[in-house]
């Protein structure tokens, strides 16, 4: 028999957190790929959030050691621009699990508010290459393109800059929280 379709990692990772910490929404996985990974409704299913889910493995500890001890995860997303301009998610889920890390993260962000920030920061190119770091202090930032006295000042948390900073996007499960009924 073969498989006709089943989830990915990060699509479990997003699944599993939702269901242990809303106990009110019910996930739905859809049967093929029409661009949205996972569905979650109300227990009324009238409410409907949409997430697209990306998954990185943790890209610190084999690129950048030296900040191992003040960066929780570190991300690597290739993604297409039209692919985020024509998501018809709700809402991306970049999913970041740190290396020896029991916690993932996720950075919860619409795609029209993803892809304008990523063309302030790389330009409306057609293949974008985006690095997400997530601090031990709860910080997220974009840091493709940074100088390395630009990544120690974000380790440092000394890094200024709204364009790069994701960190109102850091674990902000308020879309589903909204539907949760608690």
């Amino acid at each position: 028999m073969k498989n006709l379709y089943s989830i990915h990692g990060g699509e479990f990772v997003v699944g599993n957190f939702i269901e242990k910490n809303y106990k009110s929404v019910i996930l739905w996985i859809p049967s093929r790929d029409v661009g949205t990974d996972l569905l979650v409704t109300d227990a009324n299913n009238e409410r409907p959030v949409s997430l697209q889910v990306k998954y990185s493995r943790d890209y610190l500890e084999t690129n950048d050691p030296e900040y191992s001890s003040r960066i929780r995860a570190g991300g690597w997303w290739t993604l297409g621009r039209d692919k985020i301009a024509e998501s018809r998610a709700d809402y991306w889920v970049f999913v970041l699990k740190g290396f020896g890390m029991k916690l993932s993260d996720f950075v919860v962000i619409e795609p029209s508010e993803l892809l304008k920030r990523l063309d302030r920061i790389h330009g409306k190119t057609k293949t974008i290459q985006s690095y997400l770091w997530i601090t031990r202090n709860n910080r997220c930032w974009e840091i493709r393109g940074l100088k390395n006295q630009e990544r120690l000042e974000i380790a440092e948390d000394h890094y200024q800059n709204p364009d790069r900073d994701f960190s109102d996007y850091l674990n902000n499960w308020s879309c589903v929280k909204a539907i949760n009924g608690k």
